[in-house]
């Protein structure tokens, strides 16, 4: 599972296009996380419009990559799946409950042994046993040195 802030942070990268489409990871989406990233994505990319810092063409360009990373590098999961495990996610994740469709998502593919982690940068799901977490520099650290996520 991947979290929208780490998505929308990556994706605005050359290298973090390159870590998404990685065959070493298989990274599942809820459906409101993809539809948060295309939406943050055109903010951020509108932003570096405004503020001069690239051409409109350039950030069209940026969004156009990103959004084939995305396509290319996740599978989007339908609601479903994790629907009924929203209550409990959320429950793990109080100071933010706009994480727990990730949450969920990761309780529905993974089960209470936590076979399926969360790479996520936001420290509210840091620390949790139960789904495990990932930020971007461990999960870097583990492929560098080539152990199994």
């Amino acid at each position: 599972m991947v979290d929208a802030n780490v998505l929308v942070s990556e994706l605005s990268r050359i290298r973090g296009r390159g870590l998404i489409e990685s065959p070493a990871l298989s990274l599942r989406v809820s459906e409101e996380v993809l539809g948060e990233t295309l939406h943050e994505l055109r903010n951020r990319a509108a932003k570096i419009v405004e503020r001069r810092r690239a051409s409109r063409e350039a950030a069209d360009k940026m969004l156009e990559d990103a959004a084939g990373s995305l396509e290319r590098g996740t599978a989007p999961v339908p609601r479903e799946v994790y629907a009924a495990l929203e209550e409990r996610a959320a429950y793990c994740i109080p100071r933010d409950p706009d994480d727990a469709q990730t949450v969920a998502l990761a309780l529905a593919l993974g089960g209470d042994e936590g076979r399926c982690g969360i790479w996520t940068n936001d420290g509210d799901s840091l620390g949790r046993r139960l789904p495990p977490t990932w930020t971007t520099d461990t999960l870097l650290a583990h492929l560098r040195y080539g152990e199994r996520v």
